[in-house]
Order: structure tokens, then C-alpha cells, then sequence
């Protein structure tokens, strides 16, 4: 969410940037935002001086109210002033709810107004213009077929989609035997992995109040994502970024304090509702999965250098595991309303022939620390931090990579050197059938 001062005072500029971001519907809110603003300020300067007036007015009564005792004809002039003084505090109470309804009404608008994206961001209108930056790792095509992921999972007794349907509906899954093992492998790794780069290892609650909801996402994404706990101030988290960052809702942090870095594990629950949907065979768009996440809360000065350092650690990981990857440029139509600046890292599926995202590397700003009203206090005063996040492992879309890219032709996987103590030594699976 942006400062309304900056709206005010560069309007052109955040229209400049609504129009990169392909949204000019909401061009008209800019101005919107602008009026009400200025009714909002007026009633608050005529608000305040009501409010300077009222200690004057109440002794000017009190002093003609004592004279009326001894001189009856200072009683009408007393009256009058009694009447003013109701007079502005019935329009003191006009004034303080036209200000909470003008706040209120100002909030709205400015939540749905884009973050000003960074300059370096490229300019297209969805994610078929987002651009390949560097490859890490040679993408190989055996010369054997790779099956469909969860085909390979089955050869293992290691998933159960048809039970999974039976339970819960489409988009979930059971996970067995070697198969569950390897996830559960991964994330250890990953929560390992993140510990030895210097952050906190963390399990955050699963689920979060609507107002920290509000304060660490988009509107949009709220809709397509979360999941409400019917009859309460609850909603299932969509990714551990939701309730780590809201850790810090109305928190003043000390300056000496930052970097707060932290990694957390959590179960994820999303919707995915709209263009993309559930992928009834497989496990890579799914209603229910767990993940790794990294988040960052620096000052402003250094939240870009964080931003370099946290993809490259998803590259280092997935290299680590002989996984080649890209790193993919997100462009201003495909960055969330309240990122300045995105990237994804793809894995190689090799029986795709093509990269596909497993991490997504995102700055936001001061965006939710201004909506969570996260203040820094410094030696030069208060001001809002910068948050980062990024997935460090989501095992789903991981175990597709790994299972896909070790596969071997006689239809057993080997395991990455980094995971054999996590798999209790074992170095390759063998498929039961």
C-alpha cells in the first residue's frame, strides 16, 4: 500500500505505474483517492479547531454562569454561550464521523492501487513476457521416455490419488512409503540448509485474522486463495509468509535488530481458483501441500541486496540436488499488486522439455509494513522496514524435479548425495512394480 502523501503530492507517477501494470481501470481511483483525501484533511483542520475551541467556550460559560447568580441579566448571554458550546460539539460528532467514514472509504481505494514497481522490472502485460536472465546446470533429454510424474510416484506405491479423491476431492493427495520419505527428506534439507545461511528455523500458526489477511496481500489474491474458518476471524494460510510477516503487526522493532531473517516450515492451503485451476492428475497445482519459506525484514537501503541473495539461495539449493534451473524476470503484469520486484525459479522437467516455477523470490517494499503498521524505530526516528520472501522448497513441485531429473532408465531414482542422511543412507529407490 502506498503513503497518501506520495499519492497527493505525484499522482502522474502512480498513474504512470497503474498503466505499466496494465490495470487502467483503476486509473480513476487515483483522482478518487485525491478528493477524498482533501475532504478527509478539511474535516480534521475544522475538526482540531473546534476541539481548541471547546476549553475556551466551557470556561467562558462557567465564568457567565457564576455572574448570572449575582446578575440576572448575564443568564441569556450565559444561555448563548451553552448553546454554541452544543452547538460545536454536535458538529465536533458530524466531523469525527465523516473523518472515520472518509478513512475508511480512503483505505479501501488505496489497497487496491498498485506498489510502484522497481525500473529494473520488465514492462509487459501478463507472464508470457516475463524474461530468462541465466541458466544454472545443463537441461539433459534422456534417451528414455520419462513418464508423468505421479506415474513414477505409483511405481514406488508412493501415491494414492484415487483414495485421496475419495476423502477429500479433487486436489489432494497421499503420499507413501519412499515417496513420503523423500518429501519429508527435502523439507529437512531445506529447513537444514536455510539454519546453516544464518536464519531462525520457525513453525509459525496455520492460521491468521482477516486483518493480517489484509495487511500481507492483495484483494485479488485473497479471493483466489484463502480459506475462510466459517463463524470466525480465521483463514487458512496459503504460504508461511502470511503469518510470519503478520509476526510483526503493530510491533515497533528496534533498528539494532535487523535483518530479521527467518526460514519456517508450515502446511499451505489454497483455493487456486481462476485461470489455472486444479490439476486433477497430478500433484503440482494442488489444494493442500508443505513448504519451506525464507522471509526477510531489513532496512530499506538493503532490501535489494537481500533480494539478490535469497533467489540465489534457491539456486544453490536446487544445484545442490543436480537440478538445473532458471532464473525467470517477472514482468509488471505478472508482479502481485504489492511487489516491487519478482522473480521465479524453474526447474528442468525433462519430460516436458521446458523449465516449469518451483520458487518465487518477491521484495515488497514497505507495502505490508505499512498496512501491518510495522514502524522501525532508529537513531533518526521512526520508519517502516522492507519485507522480502521467497520459497525455499514446496516438496509437491520439488519432488517432480527430483524424481524427473534422476530418474533412470531401468525406472529407479537416485537420491542426491546432499539427501542421504535424511533418507537414513539409502542411495537410490527401486520401484516395487
Amino acid at each position: 500500500m502506498l503513503d497518501i502523501k506520495f499519492v497527493r503530492e505525484n499522482p502522474e507517477i502512480v498513474k504512470e505505474n497503474i498503466k505499466k501494470k496494465f490495470q487502467d481501470e483503476k486509473l480513476p481511483l487515483v483522482d478518487q483517492v485525491i478528493e477524498l483525501d482533501a475532504r478527509n484533511r478539511a474535516a480534521m483542520t475544522e475538526a482540531n479547531e473546534l476541539r481548541s475551541q471547546r476549553n475556551t467556550l466551557s470556561k467562558q460559560v462557567g465564568m457567565l454562569m457564576g455572574q448570572a447568580k449575582k446578575d440576572p441579566s448575564k443568564l441569556a448571554e450565559a444561555e448563548e454561550a451553552k448553546a454554541k458550546v452544543k452547538a460545536n460539539a454536535d458538529r465536533l460528532a458530524e466531523l469525527e464521523k465523516l473523518e472515520d467514514e472518509l478513512a475508511a472509504q480512503i483505505r479501501r481505494i488505496m489497497l487496491v492501487i498498485p506498489n510502484i514497481i522497481d525500473p529494473s522490472v520488465p514492462i509487459g502485460p501478463d507472464d508470457t513476457c516475463n524474461v530468462e536472465v541465466q541458466r544454472f546446470g545443463e537441461p539433459v533429454v534422456p534417451d528414455y521416455e520419462i513418464p508423468y510424474h505421479t506415474q513414477i510416484m505409483e511405481s514406488f506405491d508412493g501415491v494414492d490419488m484415487d483414495a485421496a479423491g475419495r476423502v477429500s476431492g479433487a486436489g489432494f493427495y497421499y503420499l507413501m512409503g519412499d515417496i513420503a520419505r523423500l518429501h519429508e527428506a527435502v523439507l529437512a534439507y531445506a529447513r537444514d540448509f536455510m539454519i546453516g545461511k544464518g536464519f531462525t528455523f520457525c513453525v509459525p500458526p496455520f492460521m491468521i485474522h482477516g486483518n493480517v489477511v489484509e495487511g500481507v496481500m492483495s484483494q485479488t489474491d485473497m479471493e483466489a486463495m484463502m480459506y475462510k474458518i466459517e463463524g470466525e476471524d480465521l483463514y487458512l494460510i496459503g504460504t508461511s509468509e502470511h503469518s510470519m510477516i503478520g509476526k510483526f503487526i503493530d510491533q515497533i522493532i528496534p533498528e539494532d535488530s535487523l535483518p530479521q531473517t527467518l526460514t519456517s516450515y508450515s502446511p499451505c492451503f489454497r483455493k487456486e481458483k481462476g485461470s489455472h485451476g486444479i490439476e486433477e492428475r497430478g500433484v503440482y497445482r494442488i489444494h493442500q501441500f508443505e513448504k519451506q519459506e525464507m522471509i526477510v525484514v531489513c532496512k530499506p537501503e538493503d532490501s535489494m541486496a537481500w533480494y539478490e541473495k535469497m533467489w540465489q539461495f534457491s539456486v544453490e539449493l536446487f544445484r545442490s540436488m543436480d537440478i538445473p534451473v532458471r532464473q525467470l524476470e517477472c514482468c509488471s503484469g505478472d508482479l502481485a499488486d504489492l511487489k516491487v520486484k519478482s522473480c521465479d525459479i524453474e526447474a528442468w522437467s525433462p519430460r516436458q522439455k521446458r523449465y516449469f516455477e518451483v520458487c518465487s523470490c518477491s521484495n515488497l517494499g514497505d507495502a505490508q509494513a505499512r498496512r501491518l503498521k510495522m514502524r522501525v524505530k532508529g537513531e533518526k526516528g521512526m520508519y517502516l522496514p522492507h519485507t522480502l520472501n521467497n520459497t525455499v522448497v514446496a516438496p509437491p513441485r520439488m519432488l517432480i524435479a527430483l524424481l524427473e531429473n534422476h530418474l533412470q532408465a531401468d525406472g529407479s531414482v537416485t537420491i542426491p548425495e546432499v539427501l542421504w542422511p535424511y533418507m537414513g543412507g539409502t542411495r537410490v529407490l527401486t520401484p516395487k512394480h
